[in-house]
Order: C-alpha cells, then structure tokens, then sequence
C-alpha cells in the first residue's frame, strides 16, 4: 500500500551549502482552508493588530545528499526548493510543536523526484534550476515545467545583517527570526489512516542571518490556485551557509497529537 511507503520511512544527511528562505504574510483565511486536520496555523500579529499566517519559500544547494546510513561520498550535490506553510500541532499532554506543512516541492533531479513522491507526500516536480555565488550575491532560479513555481531571486550575502524587507509585518529583527525556516518538525497529513506524519530535522550551527533580496521574477507560485488574487508581502529573508542536516525517519500521531 503506497501510503505505508509514504511516512519517510528513510532517514537522510546532507550539507546545505546555501540556504535561501523568503517568508511571505498572506492573510490567515487563505492559508487555513489548506490545513488539514490536527494542524494549526501558526500565526503572527503586527503593532497594528493584524494577524498573519506565512508561507515560506525555501531554496536549498545540497551537497552529498544521501540516506543516513551511507558515508557522504556516496552521495550527490542537488538544489531543492519548496513552499510550506508555518503551522502548529498540539499534543494532548499540552505540547506545541511548531513545523511546516508542505504544499509543493521542485528539484533538478528526476531520481530525486521519482524517490521523493514514493517515499514521501513532498510533492516533488522536475524543474530546470540554478544556483551560483558571484562575489557576494548568491543567485537562484527557477523555471518549473508548469509555470507554477517560477523564481528568481538574488542575495546580497555582502548585506547581511540586512534591515526587514519594505511593509514586513514585524516590528522587529527577532520576531521575523521565528519565522525563519525551515523549523524542527514537518507535518503530512496521511488521510488513509487520519494521522499525522510527523518527520524531525536534525541541524548544526544554526544562525539564519538576514539578508537583502532582489526578485526579477517574484514566485509565481502564488499567481494559482488559492493564492490567486492575494497580495503576499515579503515578510523577511534568512540565509545559512555550511552546515549539515538531515532528516529523521517520519513516525506518526493520531489528529489530536496522541502518540500511536
């Protein structure tokens, strides 16, 4: 049965050699509807009363990636880049869990993708992307098959600490660092047995640090499907370099966050 292969049932290690994520706030009755039950959105009110939900925007160069079990030569240099959303789960004994519900996932790499969709619900599709450092600007671009998942966007690392984007809904540097990304947890809803996948990140040297972004071609993720006719804004911008991660094998919980 495919959703028994589904629950990420392999742990992975790879390197991040960059790390670019762009938070946007949308409105909090755009993102809801897209959350499945057990989850919640995680949410953010501005100085002036307004609640946020966000949606992260998250663009990986991979090094040595890799199942766990096998020594980094073994594996292979990719780019992955996604959209999750930034959601909550709460277990019965009071615990908030705070992850990322995925909504979409390219990469440059069709084993990648076959592997992917058969031992997750990351929702991985084929694209042509590209990433490289020139001087201090870090560049990626994404051209999806679709047209649905079309990015470019360039950082100047030389910036950093950089001030918050124009209209971000943070008052300060250290609220928009909690919505940074990606968090401790991914959350997949798994609809054949009303559970939640819960997957846990492993990280090393953390230290996201603001950065100024330049977009020629803004994600056109958010001109479909329920985001058409919204106006997302920049909410903040993190770069990481160099440090290693990985992702532990998924385990479930029940809808209500009781331990299975």
């Amino acid at each position: 049965m495919r959703h028994l292969l589904q629950r990420h049932p392999v742990p992975m290690r790879t390197r991040f050699a960059h790390s670019l994520v762009l938070t946007y706030a949308l409105p909090p009755q755009v993102l809801e509807p897209l959350l499945p039950p057990g989850l919640a959105l995680d949410t953010y009110t501005d100085p002036a009363g307004t609640e946020h939900g966000f949606v992260a925007a998250a663009l990986v160069d991979t090094r040595d990636l890799r199942p766990a079990f096998l020594p980094a030569g073994f594996g292979t240099d990719r780019i992955l880049t996604g959209y999750r959303i930034f959601t909550r789960f709460r277990t019965p004994g009071g615990r908030t869990m705070r992850g990322l519900k995925i909504l979409r996932s390219d990469t440059d790499s069709r084993i990648m993708t076959l592997g992917g969709n058969l031992l997750s619900r990351y929702h991985y599709r084929l694209a042509r992307i590209g990433s490289r450092v020139v001087g201090d600007t870090l560049e990626f671009r994404i051209v999806s098959r679709d047209g649905r998942a079309d990015l470019h966007v360039r950082a100047d690392l030389g910036s950093a600490p950089a001030d918050l984007p124009a209209g971000s809904p943070f008052a300060t540097a250290k609220d928009a660092r909690r919505f940074a990304g990606p968090l401790p947890y991914t959350f997949e809803h798994e609809p054949e047995t009303g559970s939640i996948v819960v997957v846990k990140a492993t990280r090393t040297h953390w230290e996201p640090t603001p950065v100024a972004v330049d977009l020629p071609t803004p994600p056109t993720f958010f001109d479909h499907g329920p985001f058409a006719g919204s106006r997302p804004v920049l909410a903040n911008a993190f770069h990481v370099a160099d440090l290693e991660y990985g992702w532990e094998a998924g385990y479930r919980r029940a809808e209500n966050g009781a331990e299975l």
